[in-house]
């Protein structure tokens, strides 16, 4: 309907000329579709001035009635789907063609799309074939306004349904057992084990199965074909997750060999900057080190109070060349994956931990950036150099910021003078430009869970925040702008990391919210960083400050890769791209290439004409590699603590409610950040209804509701280590409010409800 009444619209009054009118705007919008960004309307209708300020408005009334939506900086139609999307292939047609569906797809928009795949008449020797089940890269064809109006061609097979299925083996009496699977999704459904296809496991390890038989009428059985070890080790927990989610884990020998044969890079091409003290400072417990800084005051009169900041990264493109073995598996893995007890490496251990990372007292290639900053901290020019160097130093955040804060220790000491405050005061001066930009500035302390020798968990704990942290980040920053800038002025194509602004659906739902705790959002001006900051600044320090932060960052959209540039709205950055992690991050390998094409060093660079297409396949492959690293990372926490708390039933817990559905509350625990679920049919003597704009719970009779950010009491009822779930009990009273009107629906059917509740998807800018 709503693409009908946008093409009615712009037939009603479309002219040839180039005035800029509604009809016109919308005529030129359907012709171009998916291609046409603001600056191309700023183009056809040779706009300057006041006028790019009347078309900003006019894009804003036709977005507001539904007839365009604006997604990655360029204008569709509701509904239209990207040319690159990631997808499940689900099923067969009546032809027997394969069906796909995207992977992520907003409700709003109507049911997901199906997609036809089309498939090669023949495929090449040794390609892996497509399934049901499988995940892939497709790139979209718009066919018409038919049942099936999308047909997908399939550029990269993602990843293969799991020929196995993980779960803990439960030996019975007979000697026979059954496995609980790991996966909640298919929690209460147990698959029947033989004695001779039990293997050598025993009771209560993780184990793979391969399903034998599986049907209506009979008993779904299988084998196991590995034993992954005891549940009650840590590291055991951590391989559930690598094995749910498909993570690559094991490098082909092909790679390893590859690795191994490497030889260190020699000075040739290279400037010598062995001699400037450059140190490294990252976490205490890291392993790999893949950026190095300096700073100085600038010596040119013309710069009072002015610095020189120099950014080093590791030269991983000296070993990692396009097209190599190693090159392949990079960009199948996307990028590093951090569990709390192991790291499944991006590059093999030969490169990450000992040639690309960036040692103290050893030479190691590396592409750095200079950059001078004036007294405000604005970046005034930068330049690119491939240089050979030696960090001066391996210090820690907490390291670095005791010196500064006047406790040196014997590593510190000696470079606290020359090297350590030069750094600070060149931050402060960063600062002042930071400030001035105004990035989104949330309040969300993240955890870390602290192991004992033994691998089992010792504590949680929340680092605190130090400036150390704050110069790093920043730093990275600037350099990144930098090689975003570079790489534009030279005309080289690239691959953006981007951050769309929040969906006005988004906006409404966070104004909804605002408007029950009596604050209002505001409707003029134009949407940026600085609106969410002042709403932030109103509520810090108060009880409402955890839910308004929540409710924040859930408005937000998710970054994430592409060779099309529409800014990165959370750094409020107009060009922003990923360059000062190459050792974990497949991106900035790419911009690394780049960069060294500008140099001049074309046998590791990248091709000036490199097909952005093909930049665009790449952007969406580890942008999805990016959130299964994520998924896998999260749910491994999930089930660590689960294990933790295993032994803790009954315990009450002070925490908040971090989510609400029909089914119940989501509830995090302020020690752990735990979270776990509390069924609406627990929730005292009332039926309750979901207050979809109060994101509440409230009692049908009494009134009394639970609201999302509220402070509560529970017990912990249950957990199950192996799905990573939490089950509460609310000991709190709810607020006391009135009865719902009749309308209101009331939850009949709780106990259907709350077996498999969804939590809530979290975004934020990165």
């Amino acid at each position: 309907m709503k693409k009908q009444r946008a093409a009615e619209a712009a037939q009603g009054g479309a002219t040839d000329d180039r005035s800029l009118t509604r009809e016109n705007v919308l005529a030129f919008l359907a012709e171009h579709g998916a291609e046409a960004g603001k600056r191309d309307l700023v183009k056809h209708f040779r706009l300057k001035g006041a006028e790019r300020i009347k078309l900003k408005r006019l894009l804003k009334e036709i977005e507001s009635e539904g007839l365009i939506e604006k997604r990655r900086g360029r204008f569709h139609q509701p509904g239209h789907m990207p040319s690159v999307m990631l997808c499940d292939i689900t099923g067969r047609d009546e032809d027997g063609e394969l069906i796909a569906e995207p992977v992520e797809w907003d409700e709003e928009h109507g049911e997901a799309p199906r997609i036809v795949v089309a498939m090669p008449a023949k495929a090449r020797p040794g390609e892996p074939v497509p399934g049901v089940g499988d995940r892939v890269l497709l790139r979209i064809d718009d066919k018409g306004e038919g049942e099936d109006s999308h047909t997908g061609r399939v550029i990269r097979l993602i990843a293969k349904k799991p020929r196995q299925t993980l779960g803990i083996l439960r030996v019975m009496q007979d000697g026979t057992a059954r496995l609980v699977p790991v996966d909640k999704k298919a929690q209460g459904r147990e698959l029947f084990i033989s004695k001779d296809h039990i293997r050598n496991a025993t009771d209560g390890d993780l184990v793979a199965v391969t399903v034998l038989r599986e049907g209506r009428f009979a008993r779904p059985s299988a084998r196991v074909t590995e034993r992954l070890g005891s549940l009650t080790s840590e590291r055991t927990i951590s391989m559930v997750a690598i094995h749910a989610h498909g993570l690559p884990h094991i490098f082909p020998d092909t790679v390893l060999k590859e690795a191994e044969s490497a030889t260190p890079a020699t000075m040739r091409d290279r400037e010598d900057w062995r001699d400037l003290p450059l140190v490294t400072i990252d976490p205490a417990d890291a392993k790999d080190h893949d950026d190095a800084v300096h700073a100085r005051p600038d010596d040119d009169p013309k710069n009072k109070d002015g610095h020189i900041v120099t950014v080093a990264i590791a030269d991983v493109a000296a070993y990692v060349r396009a097209g190599t073995a190693l090159d392949r598996e990079a960009l199948i893995r996307g990028n590093s994956v951090y569990f709390p007890d192991r790291v499944v490496p991006m590059l093999p251990e030969r490169l990450s931990n000992d040639l690309c990372s960036l040692r103290p007292d050893g030479d190691r290639p590396a592409l750095a950036v200079r950059m001078t900053l004036d007294a405000h901290g604005r970046k005034l020019r930068h330049s690119f150099h491939r240089i050979m160097m030696r960090s001066h130093g391996k210090l820690a955040y907490e390291q670095a910021q005791s010196a500064i804060d006047g406790r040196p220790d014997e590593t510190t000491g000696p470079l606290l003078a020359p090297v350590l405050q030069p750094l600070w005061r060149a931050y402060e001066t960063a600062k002042k430009a930071r400030d001035q930009r105004q990035p989104l500035d949330l309040d969300l302390p993240e955890r870390k869970l602290v192991l004992k020798k033994d691998g089992t968990i010792d504590r949680v704990i929340v680092p605190q925040r130090l400036e150390a942290h704050r110069l790093i980040e920043e730093f990275m920053i600037l350099a990144n702008v930098a090689a975003a800038e570079t790489l534009e002025r030279a005309g080289m194509p690239l691959i953006y990391r981007v951050h769309d602004e929040p969906s006005l659906e988004k906006m409404r739902a966070l104004g909804e919210v605002l408007a029950s705790i009596g604050m209002k959002l505001p409707r003029t001006g134009a949407l940026k960083p600085e609106l969410f900051n002042d709403i932030l600044a109103q509520v810090k320090g108060t009880g409402n400050a955890p839910l308004v932060n929540e409710i924040v960052l859930r408005s937000q959209a998710q970054a994430e890769y592409a060779a099309e540039n529409y800014g990165h709205f959370g750094l409020n950055l107009r060009r922003y791209a990923h360059f000062t992690s190459p050792i974990r991050r497949y991106a900035d390998l790419i911009v690394h290439r780049g960069l060294l094409t500008t140099l001049g060093a074309r046998e590791d660079g990248l091709p000036k004409d490199a097909p952005r297409a093909q930049l665009a396949e790449i952007a969406a492959s580890i942008s999805a590699a990016e959130r299964r690293a994520a998924a896998a990372e999260r749910e491994t926490v999930d089930r660590l603590i689960a294990h933790f708390l295993a032994d803790r039933i009954g315990a009450t817990f002070e925490g908040r409610i971090g989510g609400v559905t029909r089914a119940g509350l989501f509830v995090k625990l302020d020690d752990t950040g735990a979270d776990g679920f509390v069924p609406a049919s627990t929730l005292g003597a009332d039926f309750y209804a979901y207050d979809e704009q109060r994101h509440a719970l409230v009692g049908r009779r009494t009134g009394e509701s639970y609201r999302l950010g509220d402070a509560v009491t529970v017990k912990l009822v249950e957990a199950q280590p192996v799905a990573g779930a939490l089950r509460f009990e609310m000991i709190s009273e709810g607020r006391r409010g009135v009865a719902l009107p009749a309308g209101k629906k009331r939850i009949t059917s709780a106990k259907a409800e709350t077996r498999r509740p969804q939590r809530a998807r979290r975004h934020g800018p990165t």
